[in-house]
């Protein structure tokens, strides 16, 4: 298993949240994730590092952007 960082832009409150939750629990292959609002990142623990480019197109999907992605 992988854990992937992504610096997000755009997440400003709880609903942010809400929306990037909701569309995380739909890509198969992610074991868990946790979302900061105080930093504006998420710490994904993923079973493929391939997951990465679908993960990025369905944050951005819902209007935010990835600043940067780090595998750890």
């Amino acid at each position: 298993m992988k854990k992937i960082k992504l610096q997000i832009e755009g997440i400003k409150c709880e609903g942010c949240i809400q929306r990037i939750d909701k569309t995380l629990k739909n890509i198969k292959g992610i074991n868990s994730y946790t979302i900061s609002l105080e930093n504006k990142d998420i710490t994904i623990e993923v079973q493929e590092e391939s997951l990465l480019n679908e993960i990025i197109e369905k944050i951005e999907s819902l209007n935010f952007i990835v600043i940067s992605s780090q595998i750890l």
